[in-house]
């Protein structure tokens, strides 16, 4: 059974925690501030506590209902069937947030949640169970937003970066997830994964370094936990619990080459961090020695690696050395002993512009508790200070190598600009890249499904591009996708478009058969990404689709070329009369019925018709439609057809066929993908012809705004 979740994380990685509960098996996840919306069984939420390393709770969403005042929280919280979810003899605690004006008195609605819950129970059974605000059995969270009250349950109870190996501490320690979220914003798993080391000069209780362990390792950061939130929860499955515990505790890699260091002036840190390493269970891959920054040196026999640490605000300085006299020596330190490096250092965002001497070649806002921060990020090159062009790992690039930054910069910055636009409007596949960097001509597609997907197509380089640097580029782009898009390395397609002709728009690239299952503002639409260089969905229709929506209540609708039949999905869901279909291919019409049983799209009212569709239009004339949307190929000269169709020279004849198909303020939508396309108005000049391009092209295509063009064609009034 699918449910809904809500994730928090430290604000500054909602996107890291998105892409972490993808690889997790979350579906519909949508950023939001201070954490991430998610969908799953519950098997995945349970997952959820045991395998993020960036989650600080984990919300399971039981109910959502309407209220402006106390009362009618107090009934919709009745809603619930709390004996379904508490035991009469277990304790239970509650918590609000609230964005609403009603309800800004967190305290006194917290009592009135409190009062409707145990009122249910006294009139049920006479009894009530009892209040724990400290150790309660199971702790409920109620979030009063400005539209809507959503209950939830806490599955995680202690929030998750308690992972349970903090044996000793010092003043002011790391959070592990924020320590996680930094490793990971500064590639630690790409560095470990090209053989590179970890050191920590100033290592406090060891969080970065045992965070950095168990990420290489694979183990579960919930390894430890004895307790959680759903433990008290009626509805937890034990059984799945335990052998999803079970199977993570077998998952820990053999990884003999790890090689991890940390070091701090403060005895007392030194010995802090040795005792949560050895209970972490990673001491024989640590290794913790006690010195000053002046004496820091990169591990033996190192190929490279990442420098992290979290330099004292003056809240741990153990001697007189203030924070900038700290960061000025790890600075000369850095340009002298770690060339060829990567660092991440966190300072506090209080006019300190990090590491004297070094540019940062990122930096980013993050908060540490309630101090604001900044993490900077550096790549050493000798003494220079400047930006290094080596790869993360150190390694020598040697003459193949390729910078690929500027292509993961402006990947990232789309993902974060689109994913939060898509994740607004519902949009789980879109188009995150589109050759915005010219030395990296590729598009890639985001499609969500039970786990992510992403499709490559790289543009066929021009003949003036030698071939062999055009596929470093290729390769060294692709290997950057997993960790930037959070997409595993086998749920990336690659395929390269060239000009088309004639049956070549429908060119096999494999035979696999494989489809996924995506959605549309609520439809369901099988996708097939390996097969051929169209996948079944056309995205830079969306808005198209949109339209269609919208005007197709109560009206007869006709999709002609309707390929895999999305736009009559879409018209359907939109309340349209009947829909009717035709296409030449087989493939895309068995394709197109299978979208309509997907949608419970019954033939009585929702027709598929295999038939070339000039010899169709012909031949129509006993119906007559409200609606019709028509997208031609640019050229065909299938066997299938009479004749060939080249769109410039035949769309007036094919129009005006159509027109007299159209009822009398009726609306025929006319698009094209053909790029060099003049619309005939001459020829079509007793029609009211109308082009509505800009309102078609979805904001992941403006930067591409010549992908198609597209007309509202009606019969003219009077």
């Amino acid at each position: 059974m699918k449910r809904r979740y809500f994730a928090s994380t430290p604000r500054g990685f909602e996107d890291l925690l998105a892409a972490e509960l993808a690889t997790l098996g979350a579906t519909e996840v949508r950023q939001d501030a201070g954490g991430v919306h998610f969908a799953g069984d519950l098997a995945t939420g349970y997952l959820a506590c045991l395998r993020s390393r960036l989650a600080e709770r984990v919300l399971l969403l039981v109910h959502r209902f309407k209220a402006d005042n106390s009362d009618e929280l107090y009934a919709g919280v009745r809603e619930v069937l709390w004996r379904e979810h508490l035991d009469l003899n277990s304790s239970f605690a509650v918590d609000v947030t609230s964005r609403h004006r009603a309800f800004a008195h967190t305290h006194f609605a917290a009592l009135r949640v409190k009062d409707a819950i145990v009122d249910q129970f006294r009139d049920a059974t006479g009894k009530r169970p009892s209040v724990d605000l400290d150790n309660p059995d199971l702790r409920i969270r109620v979030h009063a937003g400005r539209d809507s009250v959503d209950v939830h349950f806490d599955l995680a109870g202690d929030a998750l970066h308690r992972r349970g190996y903090r044996v000793r501490q010092i003043a002011a320690p790391l959070r592990e997830t924020l320590a996680a979220g930094i490793l990971m914003r500064a590639g630690w798993p790409r560095v470990q994964a090209r053989g590179g080391a970890l050191l920590d000069p100033m290592c406090g209780s060891g969080t970065f370094l045992v965070e950095a362990a168990w990420m290489a390792l694979d183990v579960a950061p919930g390894c430890l936990r004895d307790r959680f939130g759903f433990l008290g929860w009626r509805g937890h499955d034990a059984a799945l619990f335990e052998r999803l515990r079970s199977e993570l505790a077998k998952r820990r890699l053999d990884r003999q080459e790890l090689l991890i260091e940390g070091s701090d002036a403060d005895p007392s840190a030194v010995a802090a961090a040795r005792a949560n390493v050895e209970r972490a269970g990673v001491a024989g891959f640590v290794r913790i020695g006690q010195r000053g920054i002046d004496d820091i040196r990169p591990p033996a026999d190192c190929r490279g690696g990442l420098l992290v640490t979290n330099p004292p605000y003056g809240v741990r300085l153990a001697g007189a050395e203030t924070p900038e006299q700290l960061l000025a020596a790890l600075g000369t330190r850095l340009k002298s002993e770690f060339s060829g490096w990567d660092a991440a250092i966190l300072v506090e965002d209080a006019g300190r512009s990090g590491v004297p001497g070094l540019r940062a070649h990122r930096s980013h806002r993050l908060y540490n508790g309630p101090i604001r921060c900044r993490l900077h990020r550096y790549r050493i090159h000798g003494d220079t200070g400047k930006a290094d062009a080596k790869p993360p790992g150190g390694a020598d690039p040697g003459p193949d190598h390729v910078d690929v930054s500027a292509f993961a910069n402006r990947l990232r910055k789309n993902l974060r600009t689109l994913g939060r636009w898509a994740s607004r409007n519902g949009i789980s596949c879109y188009r995150v890249y589109d050759a915005d960097v010219p030395e990296f001509a590729i598009a890639v597609d985001l499609y969500r499904s039970d786990r992510p997907w992403a499709h490559v197509q790289e543009y066929a380089p021009p003949p003036r591009i030698d071939a062999t640097l055009a596929a470093r580029r290729l390769r060294a782009a692709l290997d950057s996708l997993p960790e930037i898009l959070g997409v595993a390395r086998e749920n990336i397609v690659l395929k390269q478009r060239r000009r088309q002709r004639g049956d070549s728009q429908y060119q096999r690239f494999d035979e696999t058969g494989e489809f996924i299952v995506v959605e549309e503002h609520g439809c369901k639409l099988l996708v097939n990404l390996k097969d051929r260089i169209d996948t079944g969905l056309y995205l830079d229709h969306r808005a198209t689709r949109d339209m269609i929506r919208e005007l197709a209540g109560g009206r007869d609708f006709l999709n002609l070329f309707a390929y895999t039949g999305v736009a009559s999905v879409q018209a359907a869901a939109g309340g349209a009369a009947s829909t009717l279909s035709v296409d030449m291919s087989a493939t895309y019409v068995e394709w197109g019925l299978r979208n309509f049983s997907l949608n419970g799209l019954t033939e009585d009212r929702h027709r598929y018709v295999r038939d070339d569709c000039s010899r169709w239009l012909d031949q129509a004339t006993e119906r007559t439609f409200d609606l019709i949307f028509m997208d031609p190929p640019t050229f065909s000269n299938s066997k299938r057809m009479r004749g060939t169709l080249d769109i410039q020279r035949d769309h007036a004849g094919l129009v005006g066929k159509t027109m007299r198909l159209l009822r009398p303020g009726g609306i025929l939508l006319f698009s094209t993908h053909a790029k060099r396309f003049r619309m005939d108005t001459d020829s079509l000049g007793r029609f009211q012809v109308d082009e509505i391009t800009g309102l078609t092209i979805p904001k992941d295509f403006a930067r591409r705004a010549n992908v198609h063009r597209c007309w509202r064609i009606t019969h003219r009034q009077g």
